[in-house]
């Protein structure tokens, strides 16, 4: 199978041990172990039920008590409709792989993270692309996605979006499951920004709660703080988790014990864990909101969720020059709206430690003003 090169990916690979001030990462600030049992209450001496494990490979597709703790994410899923896999990326990966065919239509709404572009492409799925604007709030044009999705065996999108923020509301997903359900589509979204929206509890509804059709997919990276787990699911009807499994056979077997005993711990205690998220996400987003505003040659649409953020530049350089600029001359890095086919914007992720974003956005201010 051929595939695109994962711009993301190979942009960060390429600068982010070198930047002092990374403010590219997407994942909120990221936990020690020492944290993680703090948070649920735990001492450093629980480490000691580790020991007697045994490191085989375990329960396959993820131990009963992690299926269960996963479920506790959502309204009204089973442990029948989950399956344990590498990350999120993993996840998405297997979706992918195991619906879009050859000839098959996949609606991918953009900018998102490329695996629910490339993915489809390469498995010969004729792709059609629904762009967000910002003049929409990075909002999904209904009109033009009901146009796209005609014949569509499969609808992606991300929710929280990554890279925007932007936030489709319950409203939102019943009109667009509304228009898939014309055309029996599968709904594929990618949820693992979902528990640290700005406003309220947090929680955005899940696309696999509200249709009979979703599929979302999930992981312990990003809004859980702990992406060294390496631990992500897919929660869908029966069918589709069967499907996923013929195909999960050959890349995973299963995750690691360690990894499934520390994941479900945190999601039993998910709202601990989510609490901390909100608490820097939405102190950051603030500091964020203040620097945009004070910067006249920085506009953006400010996110309603998530970790990052879009930010529109004015300078007459690409977005790549502006960010290899940026870390040569300042030690912070950025990620060029170029990686995600986003000319003219860069992308910031605003929830890691709150003094590493303020000394990075005192630094950026000071590179645009020297131009």
């Amino acid at each position: 199978m051929k595939i695109r090169e994962f711009g993301v990916e190979i942009w960060m690979n390429a600068h982010e041990n070198d930047a002092r001030f990374n403010l590219a990462e997407t994942c909120v600030d990221s936990l020690t172990i020492g944290e993680l049992l703090a948070l649920c209450g735990r001492g450093g001496g629980d480490l000691a039920e580790l020991l007697p494990m045994r490191m085989g490979y375990g329960a396959i597709e993820g131990s009963a008590r992690l299926k269960a703790a996963i479920c506790g994410l959502f309204d009204r899923q089973r442990p029948e409709n989950v399956i344990v896999t590498h990350g999120a990326i993993g996840a998405n990966h297997l979706v992918h792989s195991a619906l879009a065919g050859p000839g098959d239509i996949v609606v991918s709404v953009v900018p998102s993270y490329q695996q629910h572009t490339a993915i489809p492409e390469a498995c010969g799925a004729n792709l059609r692309e629904v762009r967000l604007r910002p003049e929409n709030g990075f909002l999904p044009d209904l009109e033009e996605l009901a146009r796209a999705a005609r014949g569509a065996k499969l609808i992606a999108l991300t929710n929280p979006n990554n890279p925007t923020g932007a936030l489709i509301d319950r409203a939102g997903l019943e009109a667009i499951i509304a228009i898939a359900r014309a055309e029996g589509a599968w709904i594929l979204c990618d949820e693992v920004y979902r528990g640290v929206d700005q406003d309220g509890d947090g929680f955005t509804a899940s696309i696999a709660d509200l249709y009979e059709k979703g599929i979302s997919t999930g992981s312990m990276s990003k809004a859980f703080s702990l992406a060294g787990l390496r631990l992500g699911w897919v929660v869908a009807p029966e069918e589709v988790i069967h499907a996923v499994s013929i195909h999960r056979d050959y890349t995973t077997i299963s995750v690691g014990g360690l990894d499934d005993h520390f994941a479900a711990l945190a999601l039993e205690h998910a709202d601990r864990i989510l609490a901390r998220s909100r608490e820097i996400t939405r102190r950051n987003l603030a500091i964020l909101t203040d620097w945009v505003e004070a910067e006249p040659r920085i506009d953006w649409v400010r996110p309603r969720s998530g970790t990052t953020a879009l930010l529109r530049h004015d300078l007459p350089v690409t977005s790549a020059e502006f960010c290899l600029a940026l870390q040569a001359e300042t030690g912070v890095m950025l990620l060029p709206g170029s990686a995600l086919d986003m000319e003219g914007w860069l992308r910031i992720g605003y929830a890691c430690d709150t003094a590493t974003l303020r000394e990075g956005l005192s630094r950026l201010s000071g590179f645009l003003l020297a131009r």
